[in-house]
């Protein structure tokens, strides 16, 4: 293990999710929201921003356990596809979205397209930084020599 590449891959997975918690809070608070462009109104923009960054630390302490055990098992695995990083940010927000949703006409609860979107964002944000180079400080895995039959 190349201790220097575990460090600077900690502070990438650190860096990914905060940022990708922001991206999904400030994509959140402009879906639910909708605020004019700043020209028309400066005051509904500015809490819309403020809403979203608030909306991402909320964002951030419920999904902080799941995120941490996906990548984990990203890094262990040297999942590096994004695939797999869309699928798993999208399911944390759909996840912790639905939770106590009691949808007794077996619809989706309002606003699940806003959500899931919002949680693709974040995972792309993710991959972008930290997602490409999971596993990246692992030492390589020696290569089967491939057999002639």
């Amino acid at each position: 293990m190349d201790g220097g590449k575990f460090l600077v891959q900690l502070l990438k997975i650190v860096l990914g999710f905060i940022l990708g918690l922001v991206a999904c809070g400030l994509f959140l608070a402009w879906g639910f929201f909708q605020a004019a462009h700043p020209d028309e109104n400066p005051i509904a923009f500015g809490a819309m921003v403020g809403t979203g960054l608030v909306g991402a630390s909320v964002v951030g302490a419920a999904a902080f356990v799941p995120a941490g055990i996906l990548i984990a098992i990203a890094e262990l695995a040297r999942l590096r596809g994004i695939v797999f990083h869309l699928v798993a940010s999208g399911s944390i927000a759909f996840l912790l979205w639905t939770v106590g949703f009691d949808g007794e006409t077996g619809d989706l609860r309002p606003g699940s397209v806003v959500v899931l979107a919002a949680g693709f964002l974040a995972g792309l944000v993710y991959w972008t930084i930290a997602g490409r180079t999971s596993g990246c400080w692992q030492p390589e895995r020696p290569k089967e020599p491939m057999s002639g039959s």
